[in-house]
């Protein structure tokens, strides 16, 4: 394994591409002072991983980026690319030549390439790690270093002679393994920790979970009460409207009879009013009428009579006080001629009796006769009319009894309907 090529663009004095070819053995590159043969030996360092600005003479690392002349201007990035010759497969890598490129932006961003496939700094190091190549595994001795050589300690010189003997490789893998065991160790007590905070945690969660379960059987449990109570509630309904549409069926009979029966009885009270009407009951009602006013007249003639006597009576009890003869003496011709005027309006009121007396015999006598002919009848038929009359205001009483009972086993029946109607979702569940 050898190098074999080196390009470089951007970096450090090499603004244009530049491209160094080597061959097998020892190559010597010469030239003036500042005419960059340190920047040929700090590019292959840079390419191979080196990480700190000192490492390429640098105060920072984008000063590896090719900053302008009198004549240039500035770049935006720097590019080394290193070929290795591979025919002897000392690289575990199935390719005869392995070019390394490494990019650098001035926005600080970095990129590595393997034979042009982008990876890690990590991937190049560990590739090139067993053939003695890489980011500390070469070495470069720079001017002054072969005195820091020479005057280094025991410890210095042990550390240069395992770099060259190839022990620095493994000695970075141990370093690398007791990172990660420390890193694992750090994982197990993390892990540890979680765990017992787990364990803790884990009593409330079962008793949490027992509880579900049984929270979860219970709602099973509740869902096929309802149910059941559902099916029950909906078969009562049922049996309920059944009873209802039964008991509506009779009462609908019922009002269909008492409405037969009153229309009967309508008919029987009219043709009763017809026959009264053509038997003349109306001319009898007027005559028994007439009859009754001079009846009620008579008496009042009567009471007021009564009363005068009464007054007259009473007059003559005070006029026979022994202690107001003396003064009524005087009064004396006065009531006698009241009295003769008294004596002249009953005679008077006689004749009034008399003609009174008369009207009454002759009343008498036309209700004789009238009952003798028609008073039965009418007697028996008024008597029937009233009976009628009752029955039919009872008849009446009952039918809108039975209009409302209807209205509310209707509502009822709506209202079982509109039960029936949101249960039966339930009822199919």
């Amino acid at each position: 394994m050898f190098l074999k090529t080196l390009s470089i663009k951007g970096f450090k004095s090499f603004a244009s591409p530049t491209q160094l070819d080597f061959e097998p053995g020892v190559t010597v590159v010469v030239g003036p002072n500042g005419s960059g043969k340190s920047n040929v030996v700090d590019a292959i360092a840079w390419v191979l991983g080196a990480q700190r600005p000192s490492a390429v003479r640098s105060q920072k690392m984008d000063d590896v980026i090719f900053a302008g002349a009198q004549n240039l201007k500035a770049l935006g990035r720097a590019e080394v690319s290193l070929t290795l010759d591979n025919t002897t497969k000392l690289i575990p890598i199935d390719f005869d030549e392995v070019t390394i490129t490494r990019r650098l932006f001035r926005t600080g961003d970095s990129e590595y390439e393997i034979n042009g496939v982008s990876c890690r700094l990590l991937d190049i190091q560990d590739l090139l790690s067993d053939s003695g190549v890489g980011r500390q595994q070469h070495v470069i001795i720079s001017q002054g270093q072969i005195d820091a050589v020479l005057n280094a300690r025991p410890e210095e010189r042990r550390a240069i002679i395992e770099e060259a003997a190839g022990v620095l490789k493994f000695r970075r893998r141990k370093e690398k393994s007791e990172r990660r065991l420390e890193a694992t160790e750090a994982n197990l007590t993390r892990l540890q920790d979680l765990l017992r905070e787990v364990r803790r945690q884990l009593k409330p969660l079962e008793r949490q979970a027992d509880a579900a379960r049984r929270h979860g059987d219970l709602i099973k449990e509740l869902t096929t009460l309802r149910v059941h109570l559902v099916g029950r509630e909906i078969a009562d309904l049922r049996a309920r409207q059944t009873a209802s549409t039964d008991e509506r069926q009779q009462f609908e009979d019922r009002a269909r009879n008492l409405t037969r029966k009153l229309a009967e009885l309508d008919a029987e009270v009219q043709a009763s009013e017809a026959a009264l009407a053509d038997a003349g009951a109306d001319d009898s009602g007027t005559a028994l009428a007439r009859c009754e006013s001079l009846r009620e007249r008579l008496r009042g003639v009567d009471a007021v009579l009564v009363e005068r006597i009464r007054n007259i009576d009473s007059d003559r009890q005070a006029t026979s006080d022994g202690a107001v003869l003396s003064a009524l003496e005087a009064d004396r011709e006065q009531i006698q001629r009241d009295m003769a005027d008294v004596d002249a309006r009953e005679a008077l009121l006689a004749d009034e009796v008399a003609r009174v007396e008369s009207a009454e015999a002759e009343l008498s006598s036309q209700r004789q006769t009238f009952d003798v002919s028609w008073g039965q009848g009418i007697e028996n038929v008024a008597d029937e009319i009233a009976k009628v009359r009752g029955e039919l205001q009872a008849h009446i009483r009952n039918r809108q009894v039975l209009d409302a009972e209807r209205s509310r086993l209707a509502a009822k029946s709506e209202a079982l309907k509109t039960t029936m109607g949101a249960t039966d979702p339930e009822a199919e569940e």
